[in-house]
């Protein structure tokens, strides 16, 4: 379940966040995993069990000026997959999620990127200052996880958010 939005217009304080921007994050962020999960999850307790890997964010555990509806997604997905573990683990189904930082070449990273190797100010602030490795995840460095959850390696792990953050949250 890998889909998102970080809707410019609602990096807001709350009291200011559109409405609409609100409920599009949710919607994407949230109510696709939920939807996902619903109409897949019938097919995998037929099929004898299987692995199911919700995509969340380092915001999904931490909080961040003017964020709150990304924030509020993230964290409902993180929340949401230990909800899932438990209820379908009779099943054989293992639920995680993935939890990553700054990650390279995605839509909601690019230009912010973009932006910050041209300012060498911006990099500091966004990379070095929040990212003990220095530097943003590699789109491998995130499918790597994800093939370990998928995998038979991860056979005894449920419920847990798989962080994938250069050391972001360990400040």
């Amino acid at each position: 379940n890998n889909a998102g939005v970080n809707l410019e217009a609602a990096r807001k304080p709350i009291v200011e966040c559109p409405e609409e921007h609100w409920d599009r994050t949710i919607e994407v962020n949230l109510k696709g995993i939920f939807l996902a999960s619903k109409y897949v999850i019938p097919h995998m307790v037929k099929n004898g069990g299987g692995s199911i890997i919700n995509t969340s964010s380092v915001a999904g555990l931490v909080g961040r000026k003017y964020r709150s509806a990304y924030i509020t997604s993230k964290g409902g997905a993180t929340l949401l997959t230990k909800s899932m573990a438990i209820d379908y683990a009779p099943y054989n189904i293992r639920v995680n999620c993935i939890c990553p930082a700054t990650i390279e070449g995605t839509d909601i990273t690019r230009k912010t990127l973009i932006k910050a190797r041209k300012n060498k100010n911006l990099w500091q602030e966004i990379i070095v200052d929040r990212i003990p490795l220095g530097r943003p995840g590699k789109p491998e460095e995130v499918a790597s996880a994800a093939l370990f959850l998928a995998s038979d390696e991860s056979s005894f792990i449920t419920g847990t958010s798989l962080i994938v953050d250069g050391g972001y949250t360990a400040q």
